[in-house]
């Protein structure tokens, strides 16, 4: 079985408070990409307490975003939509970067009957929870070929984008 996972595509992260004109250009790629894929899909959601500032994170990103229930907090509409089109979807609310019930999900498939033949990573953002869930994701099933596409990746700035493209080969996660 092959997967994909579709890293943080909420509103904060496109369009609202951490958005970037590079994210808004990454939906249409994304879209298609959860419509062609051939596996199983599994979506991720960056999901903080209304007490996010007080958070070690908001300390060194004192943005307020993704907080639980806000409009900045749900995937992106027509992201959505495409998953909504989708069977089975896995939706994994996580509190930091990197998710271990992600991590945790993936090895207990993998241990299936129907062995983990790839995994894709998609999203937002490439330089923090893209490059966080791959590397993860590497030490759950360090056996199971990894792939970034970076046409559905965009990150907090084009140069940082590059750079986490950049570790995530040397850590043996191929960039498509």
């Amino acid at each position: 079985m092959n997967i994909l996972v579709v890293v943080d595509m909420q509103k904060d992260f496109i369009d609202g408070s951490l958005g970037t004109k590079e994210a808004v250009a990454i939906v249409p790629n994304v879209v298609e990409k959860i419509r062609q894929f051939d596996g199983k899909v599994i979506a991720t959601r960056d999901t903080h307490a209304e007490n996010y500032l007080e958070s070690a994170e908001g300390k060194h990103l004192p943005v307020v975003h993704c907080v639980k229930d806000t409009p900045g907090w749900q995937i992106n509409r027509e992201v959505e939509e495409a998953l909504k089109n989708r069977p089975e979807v896995r939706i994994i609310d996580k509190p930091t970067f990197g998710s271990v019930e992600l991590g945790e999900y993936v090895k207990q498939l993998n241990e299936t009957a129907e062995p983990v033949e790839k995994i894709t990573l998609i999203g937002l953002c490439t330089d923090i929870c893209v490059i966080s869930n791959a590397l993860l994701l590497k030490a759950y099933v360090p056996e199971v070929p990894i792939e970034a596409d970076i046409s559905c990746c965009a990150g907090v700035t084009p140069q940082s984008h590059e750079q986490a493209a950049e570790a995530m080969k040397m850590c043996q996660i191929e960039i498509v």
